[in-house]
């Protein structure tokens, strides 16, 4: 899967690509193996690798980010591949696995302020009740173009959910970056439209 998102001024901080090692005997977590797919652990205290999050934590994220409840997630499992770059697969899979992609790149955790994807948001936004920002048609068509606009917006600056309603129903068009009264669009610039 193509990784073309844009940030905007929250740079995708994956780090340097680390070696692999074990747990050593002294306790030390073990070292991120970039090239690979390692499933999250459960919880923090199951987690073996220095700065990889758990599936609880990608949980709680997207609960108390977006309102997406952690159930919605009941068939999906959740791995890293890369320093920080989440996946979300629906189905098992032996961990680690050396495959070139494992379901959906979901999330970029390794930086100051988590991103969720476009795929993502597109694909679970729809049960999002947190943060996000419903565009009338004019608003959405400069969205998926690509374009920052001046938007009135009482919640939290960040990440948010571009949403526009569509034959009755809410339905999400991207991630959108929320500062100084502007929602800055992320759309990847691959997949901007103009409408």
């Amino acid at each position: 899967m193509a990784d073309d998102e844009e940030t905007a001024e929250m740079p995708d901080d994956d780090g340097d690509e680390e070696t692999a090692s074990s747990t050593n005997a002294d306790g030390e977590l073990a070292t991120n193996e970039g090239e690979r797919f390692d499933r999250l652990p459960a919880t923090p205290a199951e987690r073996t690798v220095a700065g990889r999050v758990s599936r609880r934590e990608v949980l709680e994220y997207y609960d108390e980010r977006f309102g997406i409840p952690p159930e919605t997630f009941a068939d999906y499992t959740f791995w890293e591949k890369g320093a920080g770059k989440i996946w979300v697969y629906a189905g098992e899979a032996p961990s680690p696995t050396a495959v070139e992609s494992l379901g959906m790149l979901c999330l970029r955790t390794r930086q100051e302020h988590w991103k969720p994807t476009t795929d993502f948001v597109q694909r679970f936004g729809q049960h999002a009740t947190e943060c996000v920002i419903d565009l009338d048609p004019d608003e959405a068509a400069r969205f998926v173009a690509g374009e920052d606009q001046e938007l009135d917006w009482d919640g939290d600056w960040g990440y948010l959910i571009a949403a526009h309603e569509m034959a009755g129903e809410r339905e999400p068009l991207g991630i959108g970056l929320y500062v100084y009264d502007e929602l800055r669009s992320l759309i990847p610039k691959g997949r901007r439209r103009d409408l």
